[in-house]
C-alpha cells in the first residue's frame, strides 16, 4: 500500500472547472473521507483519481508514482467499491473476488479476503443470493484482492437501511485497517465521514474548505459554512467582546471580536434546575437519544440533544444552560 497525494488539482467539463486547486493527502494506511453536498465535485474527484476523467492541471501521486501523466485506469493500482456493489451477476462470490487474479494465487487469496470481510464459506453463492450488506462486503473484498495502492469508496452505504449502514461502516473500517489499506471515502453523510475516517476533507464548490481530524472539523470548523454542514447547530446573531458574547442563553465565553454569528451544538444545551426559563415545544425521539425543541421566554427557538431517559414532554417548563464555550464567526467585511 502507498499514500495518495493530490496537488493543485483542476478538472471540469467543457472548460468549466468543477475542481479548483484541490490539495489532499492520505497517509499510507489512512482513511480520508471527502465530505460535501451534491454538486461540490466529489464524483469528479473520484473519477479523476480512478483515471476515468482527465485533469486540466495539477498532480496525482500514489506513493512515488505520478498517475496524472497518462497512466490508464487498469495500471493505476487503484481498487473501487461502487455505490451498489456492481457485482458480476453471472459469477459466484468467489468468481467476483478472484476476477483478474492469477490462477495460481486465486483460491488462497479469495479465501483470505472472504474471511477478512466475514463471509467465509460464501464463495459458492451467487450475487442474487446475497443481502445488500453482503454484496457490499464482496465488493470490498474484490477491490482489495489485487492489493491496490489505494481503495476508493463511492458512497458505498447509500442504498442500505440505517441500521445496516451503521453496522457495515464499522466492519468496513475494521477490514480496511486489518488489510493495511489506504482508502478514500466519498460521502455526503456527515455521520459517516466523522465516524469512519482518520481525516475529513470538506469539499465546497470544488475546493477544500477544511482538512483535518474529525474531532477538529466538528469542534473547530474553519468557517460558519463548515460548522453548519458537519453537524446540527443552534445559532444567534451576536457581538463578541473581551472573550464573551451576549446571547438569549446568557453571556457565553467565546473567541473573536465584533459582530457575527454565535454557534452552539445542541448537546451543549443542558436541561436542569438552573438556567434560562423555556418551554418544551416537542420531543423528537431518535432511539439512542432525543432532540428537545425549546422556546425561550423571548420567543427564540433552540434545541437540546439529550442522552438517556427523556423526562420532559411538550408544554413542560424547563430551565436550560450552556455547557462550554460558544463558537463565534465574525461577519465578513
Amino acid at each position: 500500500m502507498s499514500g495518495l497525494t493530490v496537488k493543485r488539482l483542476v478538472a471540469g467539463y467543457g472548460g468549466d472547472p468543477v475542481l479548483r486547486e484541490v490539495d489532499l493527502e492520505v497517509p499510507e494506511g489512512g482513511l480520508l473521507a471527502v465530505l460535501g453536498p451534491s454538486g461540490c465535485g466529489k464524483t469528479t474527484l473520484l473519477r479523476v483519481l480512478a483515471g476515468f476523467h482527465p485533469i486540466s492541471s495539477g498532480e496525482v501521486w500514489l506513493g512515488e508514482r505520478r498517475l496524472d501523466a497518462g497512466v490508464p485506469p487498469e495500471r493505476r493500482g487503484i481498487g473501487i467499491v461502487p455505490q451498489e456493489g456492481a457485482l458480476f451477476p453471472h459469477l459466484s462470490v468467489a468468481g467476483n473476488v478472484g476476477f483478474g487474479l492469477r490462477r495460481g494465487e486465486r483460491a488462497a487469496r479469495v479465501e483470505e479476503l472472504l474471511d477478512l470481510v466475514g463471509l467465509s464459506g460464501f464463495g459458492h453463492r451467487m450475487p442474487s443470493e446475497l443481502s445488500g450488506g453482503q454484496a457490499q462486503r464482496v465488493a470490498l473484498a474484490r477491490a482489495l484482492a489485487p492489493r491496490p495502492g489505494v481503495v476508493l469508496l463511492d458512497e458505498p452505504f447509500s442504498a442500505l437501511d440505517a441500521g445496516l449502514r451503521e453496522e457495515l461502516r464499522a466492519d468496513v473500517r475494521a477490514t480496511l485497517k486489518a488489510a493495511g489499506a489506504t482508502a478514500l471515502l466519498v460521502t455526503h453523510d456527515q455521520e459517516e465521514a466523522l465516524g469512519m475516517a482518520d481525516l475529513v476533507a470538506v469539499l465546497r464548490d470544488g475546493a477544500v474548505a477544511q482538512l483535518g481530524r474529525p474531532q477538529t472539523i466538528y469542534s473547530s470548523p474553519a468557517d460558519l459554512g463548515v460548522a453548519l454542514f458537519v453537524g446540527e447547530a443552534v445559532t444567534f446573531p451576536g457581538v463578541a467582546s473581551s472573550g464573551h458574547v451576549d446571547t438569549p442563553l446568557g453571556s457565553l465565553p467565546t473567541s473573536g471580536e465584533g459582530r457575527g454569528t454565535v454557534l452552539l451544538r445542541p448537546e451543549q444545551l443542558v436541561l436542569g434546575p438552573h438556567g434560562i426559563a423555556s418551554t418544551v415545544d416537542d420531543v423528537l425521539f431518535h432511539g439512542h437519544d432525543a432532540t428537545v425543541l425549546l422556546r425561550l421566554a423571548d420567543g427564540t427557538a433552540v434545541r437540546s440533544r439529550v442522552q438517556g431517559e427523556i423526562a420532559v414532554r411538550a408544554g413542560d417548563s424547563v430551565s436550560v444552560s450552556v455547557n462550554g464555550p460558544a463558537l463565534f464567526f465574525g461577519n465578513t467585511p
